[in-house]
Protein backbone atom coordinates (compact mmCIF):
# COMPACT_ATOMS: atom_id res chain seq x y z
CA UNK A 1 0.00 0.00 0.00
CA UNK A 2 1.33 3.44 -0.94
CA UNK A 3 0.96 6.28 1.58
CA UNK A 4 2.02 9.89 1.66
CA UNK A 5 3.27 12.20 4.42
CA UNK A 6 4.82 15.63 4.09
CA UNK A 7 8.23 17.09 4.81
CA UNK A 8 10.26 19.98 3.43
CA UNK A 9 13.68 21.36 2.69
CA UNK A 10 15.43 24.65 2.03
CA UNK A 11 16.78 25.38 -1.44
CA UNK A 12 18.86 28.54 -1.38
CA UNK A 13 16.81 30.49 1.17
CA UNK A 14 13.41 29.28 -0.03
CA UNK A 15 11.45 26.47 1.58
CA UNK A 16 9.96 23.68 -0.53
CA UNK A 17 7.30 21.18 0.53
CA UNK A 18 8.41 17.63 -0.22
CA UNK A 19 5.92 14.76 -0.56
CA UNK A 20 7.29 11.62 1.07
CA UNK A 21 5.58 8.69 -0.67
CA UNK A 22 6.28 5.09 0.29
CA UNK A 23 5.25 1.77 -1.22
CA UNK A 24 5.66 -1.69 0.33
CA UNK A 25 5.65 -4.80 -1.81
CA UNK A 26 6.57 -8.46 -1.51
CA UNK A 27 9.85 -9.54 -3.04
CA UNK A 28 13.56 -9.65 -2.39
CA UNK A 29 14.49 -7.18 0.35
CA UNK A 30 15.31 -3.74 -0.94
CA UNK A 31 15.07 -0.29 0.62
CA UNK A 32 15.49 2.37 -2.07
CA UNK A 33 15.03 6.14 -1.98
CA UNK A 34 14.38 7.98 -5.25
CA UNK A 35 13.93 11.66 -6.12
CA UNK A 36 17.50 12.98 -6.52
CA UNK A 37 18.69 12.15 -2.98
CA UNK A 38 22.20 13.11 -1.87
CA UNK A 39 24.41 10.82 0.23
CA UNK A 40 22.89 11.99 3.54
CA UNK A 41 19.38 11.14 2.27
CA UNK A 42 20.54 7.78 0.88
CA UNK A 43 21.96 6.85 4.28
CA UNK A 44 18.62 7.63 5.93
CA UNK A 45 17.45 4.04 5.41
CA UNK A 46 20.06 2.75 7.89
CA UNK A 47 19.30 5.47 10.47
CA UNK A 48 15.56 4.88 10.14
CA UNK A 49 15.82 1.10 10.44
CA UNK A 50 17.82 1.34 13.66
CA UNK A 51 15.63 4.16 15.05
CA UNK A 52 12.39 2.19 14.52
CA UNK A 53 13.88 -0.97 16.03
CA UNK A 54 15.13 0.92 19.10
CA UNK A 55 11.93 2.93 19.58
CA UNK A 56 9.64 0.00 20.45
CA UNK A 57 9.79 -3.79 20.50
CA UNK A 58 6.30 -3.77 19.00
CA UNK A 59 7.49 -2.23 15.73
CA UNK A 60 8.65 -4.27 12.79
CA UNK A 61 11.89 -2.93 11.30
CA UNK A 62 12.18 -2.07 7.58
CA UNK A 63 14.96 -4.68 7.46
CA UNK A 64 12.39 -7.50 7.47
CA UNK A 65 13.06 -10.08 4.77
CA UNK A 66 10.88 -10.42 1.67
CA UNK A 67 9.88 -6.76 1.81
CA UNK A 68 10.62 -4.30 -0.97
CA UNK A 69 10.42 -0.67 0.18
CA UNK A 70 10.39 2.24 -2.25
CA UNK A 71 10.47 5.83 -0.96
CA UNK A 72 9.82 8.65 -3.42
CA UNK A 73 10.66 12.25 -2.54
CA UNK A 74 8.64 14.52 -4.81
CA UNK A 75 9.00 16.72 -6.78
CA UNK A 76 11.65 14.47 -8.26
CA UNK A 77 13.46 17.22 -10.17
CA UNK A 78 14.66 19.05 -7.01
CA UNK A 79 17.86 17.84 -5.37
CA UNK A 80 17.15 16.48 -1.86
CA UNK A 81 19.84 17.27 0.68
CA UNK A 82 20.47 16.49 4.33
CA UNK A 83 18.82 14.36 7.00
CA UNK A 84 15.71 16.54 7.44
CA UNK A 85 13.47 13.83 5.88
CA UNK A 86 14.29 11.09 8.42
CA UNK A 87 11.26 11.63 10.65
CA UNK A 88 8.81 11.79 7.73
CA UNK A 89 10.20 8.64 6.09
CA UNK A 90 10.07 6.70 9.37
CA UNK A 91 6.44 7.72 10.00
CA UNK A 92 5.51 6.95 6.40
CA UNK A 93 6.93 3.43 6.77
CA UNK A 94 5.05 2.80 10.03
CA UNK A 95 1.88 4.09 8.39
CA UNK A 96 2.33 2.02 5.22
CA UNK A 97 3.08 -1.16 7.19
CA UNK A 98 -0.10 -0.52 9.26
CA UNK A 99 1.79 -0.42 12.53
CA UNK A 100 0.30 2.98 13.34
CA UNK A 101 -2.48 5.10 11.93
CA UNK A 102 -2.91 8.87 11.78
CA UNK A 103 -4.29 11.41 9.30
CA UNK A 104 -1.25 12.89 7.55
CA UNK A 105 -3.03 15.77 5.82
CA UNK A 106 -2.01 19.29 6.95
CA UNK A 107 0.88 17.93 9.05
CA UNK A 108 4.57 18.55 8.25
CA UNK A 109 7.36 16.41 9.72
CA UNK A 110 11.00 17.51 9.97
CA UNK A 111 13.99 16.08 11.77
CA UNK A 112 17.10 13.91 11.74
CA UNK A 113 16.94 10.59 13.60
CA UNK A 114 19.69 9.10 15.72
CA UNK A 115 20.10 5.33 15.87
CA UNK A 116 18.34 5.35 19.24
CA UNK A 117 15.33 7.18 17.82
CA UNK A 118 16.25 10.58 19.27
CA UNK A 119 15.58 13.65 17.14
CA UNK A 120 18.48 15.94 16.29
CA UNK A 121 18.13 19.63 15.37
CA UNK A 122 18.00 20.80 11.78
CA UNK A 123 18.89 23.96 9.85
CA UNK A 124 16.26 26.23 8.33
CA UNK A 125 13.39 25.54 10.75
CA UNK A 126 12.07 29.11 10.53
CA UNK A 127 11.96 29.13 6.74
CA UNK A 128 10.24 25.74 6.65
CA UNK A 129 7.65 26.83 9.22
CA UNK A 130 6.90 29.90 7.09
CA UNK A 131 6.58 27.74 3.96
CA UNK A 132 4.31 25.29 5.80
CA UNK A 133 1.95 28.08 6.81
CA UNK A 134 1.92 29.52 3.28
CA UNK A 135 0.95 26.09 1.93
CA UNK A 136 -1.96 25.61 4.31
CA UNK A 137 -0.43 23.22 6.85
CA UNK A 138 -1.91 23.40 10.34
CA UNK A 139 0.74 21.53 12.35
CA UNK A 140 4.51 21.08 12.16
CA UNK A 141 6.49 18.45 14.08
CA UNK A 142 10.23 18.90 14.53
CA UNK A 143 13.05 18.51 17.09
CA UNK A 144 12.44 20.27 20.39
CA UNK A 145 15.61 22.38 19.93
CA UNK A 146 14.01 23.99 16.84
CA UNK A 147 10.53 24.54 18.28
CA UNK A 148 11.08 28.04 19.68
CA UNK A 149 12.57 29.19 16.38
CA UNK A 150 9.68 27.76 14.33
CA UNK A 151 7.14 29.33 16.72
CA UNK A 152 8.22 32.78 15.51
CA UNK A 153 5.72 32.12 12.71
CA UNK A 154 2.21 32.81 13.96
CA UNK A 155 -0.84 30.86 12.88
CA UNK A 156 0.59 27.32 12.77
CA UNK A 157 0.78 24.72 15.54
CA UNK A 158 4.40 23.88 16.41
CA UNK A 159 5.19 20.66 18.28
CA UNK A 160 8.72 19.99 19.48
CA UNK A 161 9.67 16.38 20.24
CA UNK A 162 12.66 14.60 21.75
CA UNK A 163 12.29 11.37 19.80
CA UNK A 164 10.42 9.38 17.18
CA UNK A 165 8.59 7.61 20.00
CA UNK A 166 7.22 10.92 21.32
CA UNK A 167 5.81 11.82 17.90
CA UNK A 168 4.28 8.37 17.41
CA UNK A 169 2.66 8.47 20.88
CA UNK A 170 1.19 11.90 20.12
CA UNK A 171 -0.19 10.84 16.75
CA UNK A 172 -1.67 7.70 18.35
CA UNK A 173 -3.19 9.90 21.08
CA UNK A 174 -1.50 7.92 23.86
CA UNK A 175 0.48 10.85 25.26
CA UNK A 176 0.46 14.37 23.92
CA UNK A 177 3.22 16.75 22.97
CA UNK A 178 2.89 20.24 24.35
CA UNK A 179 2.14 22.84 21.71
CA UNK A 180 4.93 25.40 21.57
CA UNK A 181 3.68 28.87 22.56
CA UNK A 182 4.38 31.79 20.27
CA UNK A 183 7.95 32.95 20.83
CA UNK A 184 8.24 36.17 22.81
CA UNK A 185 10.83 38.52 21.31
CA UNK A 186 13.33 40.32 23.52
CA UNK A 187 15.34 42.61 21.29
CA UNK A 188 18.91 42.71 22.51
CA UNK A 189 21.04 45.78 23.16
CA UNK A 190 24.46 45.60 21.55
CA UNK A 191 25.75 48.30 23.91
CA UNK A 192 25.92 45.86 26.81
CA UNK A 193 28.16 43.37 25.07
CA UNK A 194 30.27 45.29 22.57
CA UNK A 195 32.86 48.04 22.62
CA UNK A 196 31.38 51.43 23.54
CA UNK A 197 32.18 54.66 21.69
CA UNK A 198 33.19 56.22 25.02
CA UNK A 199 36.05 53.69 25.19
CA UNK A 200 37.70 55.29 22.15
CA UNK A 201 39.70 58.48 22.77
CA UNK A 202 39.61 61.14 20.05
CA UNK A 203 38.63 60.38 16.44
CA UNK A 204 35.56 62.62 16.65
CA UNK A 205 35.38 63.00 12.87
CA UNK A 206 35.31 59.24 12.40
CA UNK A 207 32.63 58.88 15.08
CA UNK A 208 30.50 61.50 13.36
CA UNK A 209 30.87 59.64 10.07
CA UNK A 210 29.88 56.35 11.68
CA UNK A 211 26.82 58.00 13.23
CA UNK A 212 25.67 59.21 9.80
CA UNK A 213 26.38 55.78 8.27
CA UNK A 214 24.30 54.05 10.96
CA UNK A 215 21.43 56.53 10.65
CA UNK A 216 20.98 56.12 6.89
CA UNK A 217 22.57 52.74 6.18
CA UNK A 218 25.45 54.25 4.21
CA UNK A 219 28.73 52.54 3.30
CA UNK A 220 31.88 53.93 4.92
CA UNK A 221 35.63 53.54 4.49
CA UNK A 222 38.29 54.51 7.05
CA UNK A 223 41.84 55.23 5.98
CA UNK A 224 44.81 55.91 8.22
CA UNK A 225 48.10 54.51 9.52
CA UNK A 226 48.20 51.31 11.60
CA UNK A 227 47.09 51.49 15.22
CA UNK A 228 44.87 54.56 15.02
CA UNK A 229 41.68 52.78 16.06
CA UNK A 230 40.02 51.85 12.75
CA UNK A 231 39.20 48.30 13.87
CA UNK A 232 38.03 49.48 17.29
CA UNK A 233 35.68 51.99 15.67
CA UNK A 234 34.25 49.28 13.42
CA UNK A 235 33.65 46.96 16.37
CA UNK A 236 31.96 49.76 18.30
CA UNK A 237 29.78 50.59 15.29
CA UNK A 238 27.18 47.89 15.97
CA UNK A 239 26.64 49.32 19.46
CA UNK A 240 25.00 52.41 17.92
CA UNK A 241 22.83 50.57 15.39
CA UNK A 242 19.11 50.49 16.21
CA UNK A 243 17.57 47.10 17.07
CA UNK A 244 16.03 45.35 14.06
CA UNK A 245 12.29 45.47 13.50
CA UNK A 246 10.31 42.23 13.81
CA UNK A 247 10.34 41.74 10.03
CA UNK A 248 14.09 42.38 9.86
CA UNK A 249 14.66 39.99 12.77
CA UNK A 250 12.80 37.26 10.87
CA UNK A 251 14.94 37.89 7.76
CA UNK A 252 18.18 37.76 9.76
CA UNK A 253 17.16 34.66 11.72
CA UNK A 254 16.02 32.79 8.62
CA UNK A 255 19.33 33.39 6.83
CA UNK A 256 21.47 32.31 9.78
CA UNK A 257 19.25 29.30 10.44
CA UNK A 258 19.75 28.07 6.88
CA UNK A 259 23.51 28.69 7.11
CA UNK A 260 23.77 26.81 10.41
CA UNK A 261 25.18 29.82 12.27
CA UNK A 262 22.17 30.34 14.55
CA UNK A 263 23.16 29.65 18.16
CA UNK A 264 19.88 30.81 19.71
CA UNK A 265 16.18 30.62 18.77
CA UNK A 266 16.33 34.01 17.06
CA UNK A 267 18.77 36.85 16.39
CA UNK A 268 17.67 39.99 18.22
CA UNK A 269 20.70 42.08 17.22
CA UNK A 270 22.06 43.04 13.84
CA UNK A 271 24.86 40.79 12.57
CA UNK A 272 28.48 41.89 12.27
CA UNK A 273 30.44 39.81 9.76
CA UNK A 274 34.23 40.20 9.71
CA UNK A 275 35.73 37.87 7.08
CA UNK A 276 39.53 37.68 6.93
CA UNK A 277 41.24 39.21 3.91
CA UNK A 278 42.29 35.73 2.75
CA UNK A 279 38.62 34.73 2.35
CA UNK A 280 37.78 33.28 -1.05
CA UNK A 281 35.36 34.63 -3.61
CA UNK A 282 32.79 31.90 -2.83
CA UNK A 283 33.09 32.48 0.92
CA UNK A 284 32.18 36.13 0.44
CA UNK A 285 29.47 36.06 -2.24
CA UNK A 286 28.16 32.52 -1.71
CA UNK A 287 28.11 29.60 -4.09
CA UNK A 288 29.01 25.94 -4.33
CA UNK A 289 27.58 23.22 -6.56
CA UNK A 290 24.23 23.95 -4.92
CA UNK A 291 24.51 27.65 -4.00
CA UNK A 292 24.73 28.56 -0.31
CA UNK A 293 24.76 32.06 1.23
CA UNK A 294 28.10 33.81 1.71
CA UNK A 295 29.33 36.51 4.07
CA UNK A 296 27.54 39.35 2.31
CA UNK A 297 24.22 37.55 2.82
CA UNK A 298 25.05 36.64 6.42
CA UNK A 299 25.57 40.39 6.95
CA UNK A 300 22.06 41.19 5.61
CA UNK A 301 20.41 43.99 7.64
CA UNK A 302 23.66 44.31 9.57
CA UNK A 303 27.31 45.12 8.94
CA UNK A 304 29.99 43.63 6.69
CA UNK A 305 33.38 44.79 7.96
CA UNK A 306 36.33 44.27 5.62
CA UNK A 307 39.54 45.04 7.46
CA UNK A 308 42.70 45.53 5.37
CA UNK A 309 40.39 46.14 2.42
CA UNK A 310 43.01 46.34 -0.39
CA UNK A 311 44.48 42.98 0.68
CA UNK A 312 41.36 41.11 -0.42
CA UNK A 313 41.56 39.49 -3.86
CA UNK A 314 40.63 41.98 -6.58
CA UNK A 315 37.76 39.88 -7.89
CA UNK A 316 36.42 39.57 -4.34
CA UNK A 317 36.38 43.36 -4.03
CA UNK A 318 34.80 43.79 -7.47
CA UNK A 319 32.10 41.24 -6.58
CA UNK A 320 30.69 43.80 -4.14
CA UNK A 321 29.48 46.03 -6.98
CA UNK A 322 26.10 44.38 -7.63
CA UNK A 323 25.03 43.76 -4.01
CA UNK A 324 25.98 47.30 -2.95
CA UNK A 325 23.87 48.72 -5.78
CA UNK A 326 20.93 46.29 -5.84
CA UNK A 327 20.77 44.82 -2.34
CA UNK A 328 20.83 41.27 -3.74
CA UNK A 329 23.48 38.90 -5.02
CA UNK A 330 22.69 36.53 -7.89
CA UNK A 331 24.70 33.31 -7.76
CA UNK A 332 24.53 31.28 -10.97
CA UNK A 333 25.80 27.74 -11.28
CA UNK A 334 25.22 24.94 -13.78
CA UNK A 335 22.61 23.38 -11.47
CA UNK A 336 20.67 26.54 -10.73
CA UNK A 337 20.51 30.27 -10.07
CA UNK A 338 19.76 31.64 -6.61
CA UNK A 339 19.15 35.24 -5.53
CA UNK A 340 20.30 35.98 -1.99
CA UNK A 341 19.43 39.19 -0.10
CA UNK A 342 22.41 41.46 0.64
CA UNK A 343 21.27 44.71 2.27
CA UNK A 344 24.27 45.43 4.47
CA UNK A 345 26.31 48.41 5.60
CA UNK A 346 29.80 48.03 4.21
CA UNK A 347 32.58 49.15 6.54
CA UNK A 348 36.11 49.14 5.18
CA UNK A 349 39.40 49.87 6.91
CA UNK A 350 42.65 50.36 5.05
CA UNK A 351 46.15 51.72 5.45
CA UNK A 352 47.36 54.38 3.00
CA UNK A 353 50.02 51.97 1.71
CA UNK A 354 51.67 48.61 2.50
CA UNK A 355 53.92 50.02 5.22
CA UNK A 356 51.16 52.36 6.44
CA UNK A 357 53.27 55.54 6.54
CA UNK A 358 52.40 57.19 3.23
CA UNK A 359 51.49 60.83 3.88
CA UNK A 360 52.72 60.73 7.49
CA UNK A 361 54.43 63.82 8.92
CA UNK A 362 56.47 61.81 11.43
CA UNK A 363 57.35 58.52 9.70
CA UNK A 364 58.94 57.77 6.36
CA UNK A 365 57.14 55.62 3.78
CA UNK A 366 59.40 52.80 2.55
CA UNK A 367 57.13 51.64 -0.27
CA UNK A 368 58.39 51.94 -3.83
CA UNK A 369 56.32 53.87 -6.37
CA UNK A 370 55.28 50.61 -8.01
CA UNK A 371 54.17 49.06 -4.70
CA UNK A 372 52.20 52.19 -3.88
CA UNK A 373 50.41 52.16 -7.23
CA UNK A 374 49.59 48.44 -7.01
CA UNK A 375 48.20 48.90 -3.50
CA UNK A 376 46.01 51.85 -4.48
CA UNK A 377 44.75 50.20 -7.67
CA UNK A 378 43.32 47.24 -5.73
CA UNK A 379 40.30 49.44 -4.97
CA UNK A 380 38.80 50.46 -8.32
CA UNK A 381 36.97 53.66 -9.17
CA UNK A 382 33.52 51.98 -9.33
CA UNK A 383 33.97 50.60 -5.80
CA UNK A 384 35.21 53.98 -4.51
CA UNK A 385 32.14 55.58 -6.09
CA UNK A 386 29.81 53.21 -4.23
CA UNK A 387 31.16 54.11 -0.79
CA UNK A 388 29.37 57.16 0.61
CA UNK A 389 31.75 58.27 3.35
CA UNK A 390 35.56 58.32 3.26
CA UNK A 391 36.99 59.11 6.67
CA UNK A 392 40.57 59.94 7.64
CA UNK A 393 41.59 58.30 10.92
CA UNK A 394 44.87 60.00 11.96
CA UNK A 395 47.21 59.26 14.84
CA UNK A 396 45.89 60.26 18.25
CA UNK A 397 48.13 62.41 20.44
CA UNK A 398 49.63 60.55 23.39
CA UNK A 399 48.32 63.24 25.76
CA UNK A 400 44.75 62.41 24.77
CA UNK A 401 45.31 58.70 25.30
CA UNK A 402 46.68 59.17 28.80
CA UNK A 403 44.32 61.95 29.95
CA UNK A 404 41.43 60.39 31.88
CA UNK A 405 39.67 63.75 32.06
CA UNK A 406 38.95 63.61 28.32
CA UNK A 407 35.63 61.81 27.86
CA UNK A 408 33.73 60.86 24.75
CA UNK A 409 30.02 60.56 24.13
CA UNK A 410 28.70 57.07 24.88
CA UNK A 411 27.04 54.72 22.41
CA UNK A 412 23.67 54.95 24.17
CA UNK A 413 23.30 58.70 23.49
CA UNK A 414 24.41 58.32 19.88
CA UNK A 415 22.04 55.40 19.37
CA UNK A 416 19.07 57.47 20.57
CA UNK A 417 19.71 60.05 17.82
CA UNK A 418 20.04 57.28 15.26
CA UNK A 419 16.79 55.64 16.37
CA UNK A 420 14.98 58.98 15.94
CA UNK A 421 16.45 59.39 12.45
CA UNK A 422 15.40 55.84 11.54
CA UNK A 423 11.87 56.51 12.81
CA UNK A 424 11.67 59.52 10.49
CA UNK A 425 12.71 57.29 7.59
CA UNK A 426 10.22 54.58 8.56
CA UNK A 427 7.38 57.10 8.35
CA UNK A 428 8.76 58.55 5.12
CA UNK A 429 8.93 55.19 3.36
CA UNK A 430 5.79 53.69 4.93
CA UNK A 431 4.23 52.93 1.54
CA UNK A 432 7.48 52.00 -0.19
CA UNK A 433 9.51 48.80 -0.42
CA UNK A 434 12.59 50.51 1.04
CA UNK A 435 13.46 51.14 4.69
CA UNK A 436 16.36 53.62 4.85
CA UNK A 437 17.82 56.55 2.92
CA UNK A 438 20.67 54.55 1.41
CA UNK A 439 18.13 52.40 -0.48
CA UNK A 440 16.54 55.36 -2.29
CA UNK A 441 16.57 55.34 -6.06
CA UNK A 442 16.25 58.29 -8.44
CA UNK A 443 12.43 58.29 -8.13
CA UNK A 444 12.57 58.39 -4.34
CA UNK A 445 15.16 61.18 -4.42
CA UNK A 446 12.79 63.32 -6.50
CA UNK A 447 9.98 62.63 -4.04
CA UNK A 448 11.72 62.70 -0.64
CA UNK A 449 14.94 64.67 -1.13
CA UNK A 450 13.84 67.83 -2.90
CA UNK A 451 16.41 70.64 -2.99
CA UNK A 452 15.63 74.33 -3.10
CA UNK A 453 17.08 76.24 -6.09
CA UNK A 454 19.85 77.72 -3.92
CA UNK A 455 20.82 74.35 -2.44
CA UNK A 456 20.67 72.71 -5.86
CA UNK A 457 22.94 75.40 -7.29
CA UNK A 458 25.45 74.84 -4.45
CA UNK A 459 25.50 71.11 -5.12
CA UNK A 460 25.81 71.54 -8.90
CA UNK A 461 28.79 73.87 -8.56
CA UNK A 462 30.52 71.49 -6.15
CA UNK A 463 29.78 68.50 -8.38
CA UNK A 464 31.35 70.25 -11.36
CA UNK A 465 34.42 71.28 -9.36
CA UNK A 466 34.89 67.81 -7.80
CA UNK A 467 33.98 66.04 -11.09
CA UNK A 468 31.37 63.86 -9.40
CA UNK A 469 29.85 61.00 -11.34
CA UNK A 470 26.06 60.70 -11.56
CA UNK A 471 26.18 57.95 -8.92
CA UNK A 472 28.31 60.06 -6.56
CA UNK A 473 26.02 63.05 -7.16
CA UNK A 474 22.97 61.09 -6.03
CA UNK A 475 24.84 59.57 -3.09
CA UNK A 476 25.70 63.04 -1.83
CA UNK A 477 21.98 63.89 -1.80
CA UNK A 478 21.15 60.68 0.09
CA UNK A 479 23.85 61.47 2.62
CA UNK A 480 22.60 65.04 3.02
CA UNK A 481 19.07 63.67 3.57
CA UNK A 482 20.39 61.52 6.44
CA UNK A 483 22.31 64.44 7.99
CA UNK A 484 19.09 66.47 7.85
CA UNK A 485 17.20 63.61 9.53
CA UNK A 486 19.71 63.53 12.37
CA UNK A 487 18.96 67.21 12.93
CA UNK A 488 15.23 66.50 12.51
CA UNK A 489 15.16 68.98 9.66
CA UNK A 490 12.34 68.57 7.14
CA UNK A 491 14.35 70.09 4.30
CA UNK A 492 17.93 69.64 3.13
CA UNK A 493 19.93 72.79 3.82
CA UNK A 494 23.22 74.03 2.38
CA UNK A 495 25.16 72.99 5.48
CA UNK A 496 23.90 69.43 5.02
CA UNK A 497 25.19 69.41 1.45
CA UNK A 498 28.57 70.84 2.53
CA UNK A 499 29.01 68.18 5.20
CA UNK A 500 28.03 65.41 2.78
CA UNK A 501 30.55 66.69 0.21
CA UNK A 502 33.42 66.65 2.67
CA UNK A 503 33.10 62.87 2.96
CA UNK A 504 33.79 62.29 -0.73
CA UNK A 505 37.22 60.73 -1.39
CA UNK A 506 40.15 62.86 -2.44
CA UNK A 507 40.38 60.93 -5.73
CA UNK A 508 37.25 62.72 -6.88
Amino acid sequence: MAVKVYSGQITGLNGNIVDVEIDLAQGLHRFSIVGLPDKAVEEAKDRISAAIKNTSNEFSSPQKKNRRITVSLAPANIKKEGPVFDLAIALAFLLASEQIYFPSKEKLFLGELGLDGKLRPINGALGLAKTAKQNGFKEIYLPKQNAEEAALIKGIGVYGADSLGDVVAHLQEKTFLKKQPETAINFGNNIKTLLDFSDIKGQETAKRGLEIAAAGGHNLAMTGPPGTGKTMLAKAFTSILPPPSFEEMLEITEIHSVAGTLNEPYMSTRPLRTPHHTSSYVALVGGGAWPKPGEITLGHRGVLFLDEFPLFEKRVIEALRQPIEDGVITVSRARGTIRFPARFILLCAMNPCNCGNFGSDTKECICSQGELLRYQRKVSGPIIDRIDLWIEVPQVEIKKLSDDKITSEGSDKIQKRIVKAREIQTKRFANKSILINAEMGVKELKEFALLSPAVRNTLDQAAKKLDLSARAYHRVIKLARTIADLEESENIQENHIFEALQYRPKQN
